[in-house]
């Protein structure tokens, strides 16, 4: 079996916000998370309590067959596990130990993996509280060195970590942005409108019930937590030209679908077989002086090939080689997108060539269509497009709005309206 590229995953990884909502893969083998509510795919992973199922899939780099099994916690809005929880509180059923049976090895593929797939609820376990979720995933046939220690012993026997969200909707909540901001009018920002209606919902003091996040295409690495509101009333909540609630307008995610290993597919220049594997060249990335409307899944990936079929199992993997044609820039440049589960690791840094004058990286992928963007990780730790990228005000941007409630009493936060600008 070929040497894998090791790509989606590191095993040292870099420290994380203590608020952040991130998938996490731990172990060297694993790649290709995907974590979806219902079947949209491009959508945060939120679902209703008691509405779609959540469906985690991942693939295991071998046809070895591994036993893996999952626990799910409860977070607070801040995704740190809720303390004051009993698993009984929160969910229905058998919480340890319960090993996922939907497997599949790959078939006809170059790349030896095997697919697992888990959804909830289950026959198992079923979700009873809304709020913010951590499913992390073991693998038994793992040695660890303390077998005396269960928490450790966990640990050691981690492989990921997928987040999700459940939400009963108990106020109304309306989103929307605007390229007129308190910063520049048309140019490179987009400003966020936000109104909270409480309806039903119980609130007397709002500073300390209510929580907000407010996203930009699902990026949690911004996130804007908490702005204070610009209006209190007994009613509800209204951001108005709020500057907390300003960002950087972008430009349209590009994007590229690898559909067949023999010939070109959209986005892709050449395609070759080096005698043990597939290399796959994306059209080299130019400049973008003007903006250019061009719909893309805004940093979102679907798993598919030409045939779509069985594609969990029948898609090949690759490495995939990008170059993006521009200037020095003042620090890294990572690729960026759901698929790189909006992490800046050395997977996904790019190398400068100064004989082409261009950034390069090459991540091993499984087939199917991918929408990325290039970003610039500054010294203190923000980000900033690519000088090269452009930053257009018409940029077509998914806003995502969540409001948590936490109650005189209450223990831990409930997640009770979402709502998305698209």
């Amino acid at each position: 079996m070929k040497k894998i590229l090791t790509l989606h995953i590191l095993l040292a990884l870099a420290a994380l916000p203590s608020r952040a909502q991130r998938h996490e893969i731990y172990c060297q083998r694993i790649a290709t998370l995907q974590v979806v509510a219902g079947t949209d795919w491009q959508a945060l992973p939120i679902t209703q309590l008691n509405g779609q199922p959540i469906h985690i899939d991942f693939d295991d780099m071998t046809h070895d067959y591994h036993r893996y099994t999952y626990r799910i916690e409860h977070c607070d809005a801040d995704w740190k596990v809720s303390q004051g929880l009993f698993e009984t509180d929160y969910l229905k059923g058998w919480n340890h130990e319960q090993a996922i049976d939907n497997i599949e090895q790959s078939l006809n593929t170059n790349h030896l993996y095997t697919h697992y797939h888990l959804t909830i609820p289950n026959e198992n376990c079923h979700i009873t509280m809304s709020g913010n979720y951590k499913l992390t995933i073991y693998d038994d046939n793992a040695e660890t060195n303390n077998q005396e220690d269960e928490a450790t012993d966990k640990d050691g026997r981690k492989i990921l970590t997928a987040c999700f969200m459940v939400v009963e909707p108990q106020v109304q909540v309306a989103i929307g942005y605007s390229s007129n901001t308190d910063i520049d009018i048309n140019k490179q920002h987009q400003q966020v409108s936000m109104n909270v209606s409480y309806g039903s919902l119980r609130v007397t003091n709002p500073s300390q019930q209510i929580k907000t996040v407010v996203l930009q295409n699902g990026r949690w690495n911004q996130a804007v937590w908490n702005a204070k509101p610009d209006y209190i009333s007994a009613d509800g909540l209204q951001w108005q030209h709020n500057r907390h609630l300003i960002f950087d307008a972008g430009n349209e995610y590009r994007k590229f679908e690898l559909l067949d290993m023999d010939h070109p597919t959209m986005g892709i220049d050449e395609t070759k077989w080096d005698g043990e594997e597939y290399q796959i060249y994306v059209m080299p990335d130019t400049p973008r002086p003007n903006y250019v409307h061009d719909e893309s899944a805004k940093g979102s990936f679907y798993v598919r090939n030409s045939d779509n079929k069985d594609n969990n199992f029948t898609c090949e993997y690759a490495p995939v080689h990008f170059r993006l044609q521009t200037n020095r820039q003042p620090g890294d440049v990572y690729l960026n997108a759901d698929w790189t589960y909006d992490r800046f690791l050395p997977t996904y840094r790019m190398e400068y060539n100064e004989a082409d004058h261009s950034y390069h990286a090459t991540v091993l992928l499984k087939q199917g269509y991918y929408s990325y963007q290039y970003l610039v990780l500054k010294s203190d730790g923000s980000t900033q497009p690519v000088s090269t990228e452009g930053n257009f005000f018409q940029t077509t941007n998914r806003y995502d709005a969540l409001i948590y409630y936490r109650g005189t009493g209450d223990r831990t936060d409930r997640l009770v309206g979402w709502k998305s600008s698209q």
